[in-house]
């Protein structure tokens, strides 16, 4: 198995050195390709994009614009979580990604499909570590045989949690034994990621939050361990790392931004009424 040198300039902490990758022509290629990766900034949406669609009333604006700098200034620090996207191979050689069906024991969210992570702990390093610390705890992925590879920029959940998607490659899935944490996680499951990318699986419903109406993102899977709803979060991290590895959009439109994109158009708001 040939090996590749992987440089950690995209990863979360610039004290990483370079290591090594061994995997297959598939896998390295996709390293290769995520090394130099340099995620956008937050504020990339101009205001003046907002249409009527999400609204373009000043004075809400601003006020959305105050209270999600409070969040911006003060709560962020400490409410942060990152996300393991692992990626494989699968039998015909397409790209597949580890999900999970969180525990119905949950408090909060219970039964909704997710991706391997939780928030930062005072011990993590960096949200590599945030996320591999988690799928370990969540589904026994030994941190070991996962090669990270990249970090993408932060999402924003729908309680203002900043969750960074950490990237990472399983060269041997053959060496990963799950063990899932019951009271954590009741399925452990894998999809093509390619999937994120077509109209096949995908459906959308137009969503509110704080006055502004935004699309939710929703794709149907099916497989012999159960039918499976990957929405919210989940599904624009996934849509976003399927259109940078395959270097290409999702095949749906629709008229109405998603979450995401809405919150980087609030959060560019912020920085025009701080500059004024």
């Amino acid at each position: 198995m040939a090996c590749i040198t992987v440089s950690s300039t995209c990863l979360e902490s610039a004290e990483f050195t370079k290591d090594v990758f061994c995997g297959s022509q598939t896998l390295q290629k996709i390293a290769e390709q995520l090394q130099f990766l340099t995620p956008p900034r937050v504020n990339t949406m101009e205001v003046e994009h907002l249409d009527e669609n999400i609204g373009s009333k000043p004075e809400i604006m601003e006020s959305a614009a105050v209270e999600n700098d409070e969040f911006c200034l003060v709560n962020w620090r400490r409410k942060r979580a990152a996300v393991l996207i692992c990626l494989f191979e699968g039998n015909e050689g397409e790209l597949r990604v580890i999900l999970t069906k969180r525990s119905m024991k949950l408090s909060s969210h219970p039964g909704d499909v997710a991706l391997p992570g939780g928030k930062m702990e005072e011990g993590d390093v960096d949200f590599s570590a945030t996320a591999l610390r988690e799928a370990m705890e969540e589904i026994g992925l030994d941190p070991h045989i996962v090669q990270v590879v990249a970090s993408l920029e932060p999402f924003i959940s729908q309680h203002q949690l900043k969750v960074v998607p950490v990237i990472g490659l399983l060269a041997r899935v053959e060496e990963f034994k799950p063990v899932l944490n019951t009271d954590e996680v009741d399925t452990l499951f894998d999809v093509p990621l390619e999937m994120f990318l077509k109209e096949e699986h995908h459906q959308w419903e137009e969503k509110e939050w704080r006055g502004w109406n935004y699309a939710l993102h929703l794709f149907h899977f099916e497989s012999e361990k159960g039918v499976f709803l990957i929405c919210g979060l989940t599904a624009s991290i996934l849509i976003e790392t399927a259109s940078l590895i395959y270097q290409q959009s999702p095949c749906f439109q629709h008229h109405l931004r998603d979450f995401q994109q809405l919150q980087k158009a609030l959060n560019n708001n912020i920085h025009v009424c701080g500059n004024k």
